[in-house]
């Protein structure tokens, strides 16, 4: 038995060289009795069905719903305000609009994920039992295991006996490591829309009384000015439940506070800034302090100051999009890559922190120079707190690199407060380890939780090593952020086969021996 349908797949190529390299009567029964013992591909394809086709139900029911709003839209609504935050009536009903038709897709796509899994899984399952029934049809022509003398010498007819069995156990376990292989296939891309859906059904992440529903409605429909809304909303799914948890924690006098905070913000970007800064773990007061640096600033300007990447390539889109404040990069000083990239992570995650690198102590001091001393100056704390590596001679010492426990300590130190999650080291030595994470970075980073990655590469000085962060997802590629300061979209494969080239440059390309080696996945 096997635990899981990568350890499945692997297992069943494993067995398939085993039988074809038998050499003797008994080696050739133990690979045909292991195969036989792996186990069948997991699920009901009937049940995933009846789940599939109830959820596309689901969605033309919101479709409908989504048509009624609209129409109401368009017959204009009085400039009157809602919610305990002013919301416009109008703004309300265009988000109420654009939430149903969310709703729709997130119930469509679902139903499509689970009916396509089905009829992966029907067919998967249909090989798997073809493969065992040639297993079986091989093993009875075997009959028992010959004796320590017996095994000792092979007559023709026993060779040619043998040699046949192994023909068509070669045949079976082939088909039931294709069946494995679909199966591991089709779970993986149904965990992947389902984590997509999932994270995308935002209104509902908010679970808290303390706001009503126009309101918490608008704060998860809120995105930064540039780019996509769709890739640069700017509350996380994340972000929208701890939000929702902290409000129901606060006492009186502060729910009280932070709901006069939200009623005098002057546009959606800052009222959603705030939330994301008491989502960040920041208290009433720090938010307070927060919202009076940025209170009254327009959307650009929250923005440039609180969002380190704006995502304006989509996902079909090939090359790297630079990310800088003021014409200078996002990007990192030196051989910094781990702290460079945990640094632009939590700014990601985190408005006060990233407002006190563009703006300075008090918000104000846009000067692009400082901007980049005080990114620099963090970096190199970030380094000395991970007890980075240092080269050169003592009056010129400068960094040189961090090892894996370094990074896994200051992304717990500088993340995990702000995104609430434990973040756990995960060594990955080839293809299948890189498939079977697979599903937890894609959660978690549609989450709106950044992970660390490291890629390496070789040459005639022996092996070199990089930090990136992945910071987003969408349909079958990953965004990477390399703290070169620029962002790229990779396939999974690429990431499945350790060539990650095309976030970072030729150097990490398959000629160099390019490898993804480790991640750290956050640990709930």
């Amino acid at each position: 038995m096997t635990d899981s349908s990568t350890d499945r797949r692997k297992r069943l190529a494993e067995l398939s060289g085993d039988i074809d390299s038998a050499g003797s009567k008994n080696d050739l029964i133990d690979a045909i009795d292991s195969a036989i013992g792996v186990a069948a591909p997991d699920g009901d394809p009937t049940t995933l069905e009846t789940l599939g086709k109830r959820y596309k139900d689901q969605a033309d029911d919101a479709t409908r719903l989504a048509e009624r709003i609209s129409k109401v839209a368009k017959k204009g609504i009085p400039d009157v305000w809602v919610g305990d935050t002013s919301v416009l009536a109008a703004d309300a009903v265009l988000a109420a609009a654009r939430a149903a038709n969310e709703m729709s897709e997130a119930f469509t796509g679902g139903g499509k994920a689970l009916i396509t899994l089905s009829d992966a899984l029907e067919a998967a399952r249909t090989k798997d039992g073809q493969g065992m029934s040639r297993l079986r049809e091989a093993r009875g022509m075997l009959g028992g295991k010959d004796g320590f003398f017996d095994d000792l010498h092979e007559n023709d007819e026993e060779e040619e006996l043998r040699l046949k069995a192994r023909s068509v156990a070669s045949v079976g376990v082939k088909l039931r490591h294709e069946a494995a292989v679909a199966a591991d296939d089709a779970a993986r891309a149904a965990a992947r829309e389902l984590n997509k859906w999932a994270a995308e059904a935002r209104t509902g992440k908010m679970a808290t009384d303390e706001l009503t529903a126009v309101d918490r409605l608008m704060l998860a429909d809120t995105s930064n000015i540039d780019g996509d809304p769709e890739y640069n909303e700017i509350l996380s799914a994340n972000d929208l439940e701890r939000a929702g948890q902290r409000m129901e924690t606060l006492s009186a006098g502060d729910r009280a506070r932070m709901e006069k905070l939200l009623h005098d913000a002057k546009t959606p970007q800052e009222r959603a800034y705030l939330m994301k800064a008491l989502a960040a773990g920041y208290s009433v007061d720090e938010v307070a302090a927060f919202g009076g640096k940025i209170h009254g600033k327009d959307p650009r300007w929250l923005q440039e100051h609180l969002a380190p990447v704006t995502t304006s390539y989509d996902p079909s889109q090939k090359g790297q999009e630079s990310q800088d404040f003021n014409g200078k990069l996002w990007d990192q000083d030196g051989e910094t890559c781990v702290p460079s990239s945990t640094v632009t992570a939590r700014a990601m995650v985190d408005p006060v922190y990233a407002l006190e690198l563009t703006g300075g102590p008090d918000g104000t001091d846009d000067d692009p120079e400082h901007f980049r001393k005080r990114l620099t100056d963090e970096q190199l704390r970030l380094h000395e707190e991970g007890d980075g590596s240092n080269s050169g001679w003592p009056w010129n010492r400068h960094p040189s690199g961090m090892d894996k426990d370094g990074q896994e300590e200051i992304s717990e130190k500088e993340l995990s407060p702000h995104t609430g999650d434990q973040y756990d080291q995960q060594s990955m030595d080839g293809p299948d380890d890189r498939r079977n994470v697979l599903p937890d970075i894609e959660k978690s980073v549609a989450e709106g939780k950044p992970v660390p990655i490291n890629i390496e590469r070789y040459d005639k000085d022996g092996r070199h090593g990089h930090s990136m962060m992945i910071i987003g997802h969408e349909g079958n590629k990953l965004q990477i952020y390399n703290p070169w300061g620029v962002t790229t979209w990779v396939t999974e494969e690429e990431f499945i086969k350790g060539d990650l080239s095309a976030a970072a440059d030729d150097r990490y390309s398959a000629a160099h021996k390019g490898n993804v080696d480790t991640v750290y996945i956050q640990q709930d």
